[in-house]
């Protein structure tokens, strides 16, 4: 009796076989291979190789992996990017906005520091006598053609020859002057009860209402970051919201609030958020 000796893989694996497909009624031979172990593996190993190619291919690069649970489609990431972009603006817009409010609320309740304000010390100071102000022939005539130009400007910085083109709001001696250490920051005119008080320049209405303290407020937003603030009228003429032109009547003054002294107008004038002398742009008398 032969023993039974296992045969090497290699050789097991280039053994030879036939697979035939038979008629089953006939036994007629239809189709036939010859095969081998290592061909078979082979075989399925391609096959798998192929399946696991295309599915990832599938999925990574066309849209059905929208439809698998945990990936994101194209148009939700975009939607997710625009909705990013949106969020940031809204932020900025809330951030602008709060600090229209914040400056809005301290020009009502005069709630500012002398820190939040620009101070002469911190301006550098430039000796005249030591600048040179010889011209050519070149400079006097752009400087000529420049004059032409902005003759008619209505608004030049503070630090500027040209002042500002603002009306006085109404006519008279200034009884309380312009203090930063008092936090007076505007200053006092008298005038009788009913007065017509005037917008200093146009504008819009951002306040027109009744406070405890300073009676009845008319706030106007003009250009170039100016605010004009009317205090302690008997009524306004103008609601929030309102357009108003240079020189048109915004209220009437009057004696109302509890800071008010005696019938008069207290006028305030702030540039970019910090109250300035009214004084410096407007000539009352």
């Amino acid at each position: 009796m032969k023993k039974n000796v296992k045969k090497p893989l290699k050789q097991r694996l280039l053994n030879k076989y036939r697979l035939v497909v038979l008629n089953e009624e006939t036994y007629e031979e239809r189709i036939s291979y010859k095969l081998t172990r290592l061909n078979i593996f082979l075989f399925i190993a391609l096959i798998s190789t192929l399946l696991v190619i295309t599915t990832i291919s599938l999925i990574a690069f066309t849209s059905i992996k929208e439809y698998i649970p945990g990936y994101d489609s194209t148009l939700l990431r975009q939607k997710a990017v625009e909705n990013i972009e949106t969020l940031d603006s809204l932020e900025k817009v809330i951030q602008t906005n709060q600090k229209f409010i914040n400056s809005v609320g301290a020009v009502i309740l005069g709630d500012v520091s002398e820190e939040d304000i620009v101070n002469e010390s911190n301006i550098v100071k430039v000796d005249v006598s030591e600048l040179d102000f010889k011209t050519n022939i070149q400079d006097s005539l752009l400087r000529s053609i420049v004059e032409k130009e902005d003759r008619f400007n209505a608004f030049e910085s503070p630090n500027s020859k040209v002042e500002y083109v603002l009306i006085r709001p109404i006519s008279g001696k200034i009884s309380s002057q312009f203090d930063l250490s008092q936090k007076h920051f505007g200053v006092d005119i008298p005038a009788s009860n009913n007065t017509p008080i005037k917008a200093v320049s146009d504008g819009r209405v951002i306040f027109s209402e009744w406070t405890i303290d300073t009676g009845y407020v008319i706030i106007i937003e003009h250009s170039f970051g100016l605010t004009s603030v009317y205090k302690h009228n008997s009524t306004g003429l103008v609601n929030q919201g309102d357009y108003v032109n240079s020189g048109q009547a915004v209220a009437l003054s009057g004696n109302t609030g509890k800071l008010s002294t005696g019938p008069h107008l207290h006028f305030e004038l702030w540039s970019d958020g910090n109250p300035v002398d009214p004084l410096e742009y407007i000539s009352f008398e």
